[in-house]
């Protein structure tokens, strides 16, 4: 007998023994339900799978256009690139290239024309994520540093920069661990009345090495793309951070009560911890003066918990994971809210720490050294006003018992 035939007729056998294998279960139901359990299978009177409905909203839209693509189901059905068997609305992808202007923007998104010019820009090109270095710092993390201070930056602040260098952003040894500092910087453009003062920040980061600038155009709208732009350097430069604090430059932070807190934490509250004055049941602001202003053909819903983006602390292995989750974000313009949409995509909730002000404390107090010493992170101060705090944070001999 041939080998062909000898399979053939092996896999018939198996085939048999599986349908009688399938009857005496059946068989065997039947007679417990007739032995005094009456119980019926409940078949739904509704059906469990729905299917997905196209929302009005641009950035919904997107978002669930990039979830079904990132659905392992409807992976494994996929071939390469090929969209054939989704629903129709998946197939308007856009440009080839995501870094073209995306032309479904202005025919999808039916008050284009009246919004912001930088809103118009973010949406043309919120797909795109790759944007040049023009300057890196790839050996800052070589000390492996337990805490990693991040400020975003725009290239005229040299005056908070130095003054943060000054204070609490002072690279090396603190409170004996190493802390290390970067700061996030985009490009001016001429579009926005700029000074060219590439020059000027060349100099400053051969001087102090520890500037982070890409090549896009620096505006309130793309902090997100400062913000992702920066997870991925953070891993592939600095993954072994083990913490990070990320703020704005205008902000005054409390380094050596941050490195107590952190030399308290558990092992499991650790791995986990995103830290910050969190905003919960919050949504788009919709009157256009407002400088949050989203309309709702942009964005439906509301926005998950988040940490105020003036400053949060959170660990350097859930940056990796931020980065890898981000992936399958699309860009919002709001940076605070969008970090808030990763971690919901992670299962985690951003912790609210009374020690994190980002509305500043009352006028009263704000020229009170000892309130300063028990809070990590303040906003806003100004250079001369970091100058002024941080002698309060430092000198022994101020009794605040």
């Amino acid at each position: 007998m041939s080998l062909g035939r000898k399979k053939g007729n092996a896999l018939c056998r198996l085939m048999i023994f599986n349908i009688l294998i399938c009857v005496l279960v059946v068989v065997s139901w039947k007679r417990g339900n007739n032995k005094g359990n009456p119980k019926r299978i409940r078949i739904p009177s509704q059906r469990f799978w729905r299917r997905q409905i196209m929302s009005k909203s641009f950035w919904n839209k997107e978002q669930q256009r990039l979830d079904m693509i990132n659905n392992p189901l409807i992976n494994s059905e996929l071939s390469g690139d090929s969209l054939i068997g989704l629903p129709d609305w998946l197939h308007d992808t856009g440009p080839l290239d995501p870094c073209e202007a995306d032309y479904r923007v202005p025919r999808q998104i039916l008050d284009y024309n009246t919004l912001p010019t930088r809103f118009q820009d973010f949406l043309l090109h919120m797909h795109c994520r790759m944007y040049p270095m023009l300057i890196n710092q790839p050996h800052v993390c070589d000390e492996k540093p337990f805490l990693l201070l991040v400020v975003k930056s725009l290239i005229y602040n040299f005056d908070r920069r130095q003054a943060i260098r000054q204070t609490w952003g002072q690279a090396g040894f603190l409170a004996n661990r190493t802390v290390t500092t970067v700061f996030l910087l985009g490009n001016a453009s001429s579009m926005d009345n700029f000074p060219d003062l590439q020059e000027m920040l060349d100099h400053e980061a051969k001087l102090h090495k520890d500037l982070l600038q890409w090549d896009y155009r620096d505006t309130f709208f793309n902090l997100t793309l400062k913000e992702v732009l920066f997870l991925e350097w953070f891993s592939t430069y600095c993954p072994q951070a083990q913490y990070v604090l990320k703020g704005d430059d205008d902000v005054f932070v409390n380094t050596l009560r941050v490195i107590d807190f952190l030399e308290g934490l558990s092992e499991g509250k650790a791995k986990d911890l995103f830290m910050g004055d969190v905003i919960s049941n919050a949504g788009p602001q919709r009157d256009k003066k407002l400088k949050y202003f989203v309309p709702e053909t942009v964005f439906l819903g509301q926005y998950p918990p988040y940490a105020g983006g003036g400053g949060y602390l959170f660990s350097g292995d859930l940056a990796k994971r931020l980065y890898n989750i981000s992936q399958k974000v699309v860009l919002y313009p709001i940076d605070d809210v969008y970090t808030g949409m990763c971690l919901e995509k992670l299962g985690l909730v951003p912790e609210k720490h009374k020690g994190f002000r980002t509305f500043d404390i009352e006028k009263k107090y704000r020229d009170n050294p000892c309130i300063h010493r028990g809070l990590m992170l303040v906003h806003s101060r100004t250079p001369q006003e970091m100058l002024k705090i941080w002698p309060w944070i430092v000198h022994p001999e101020l009794d605040c018992q």
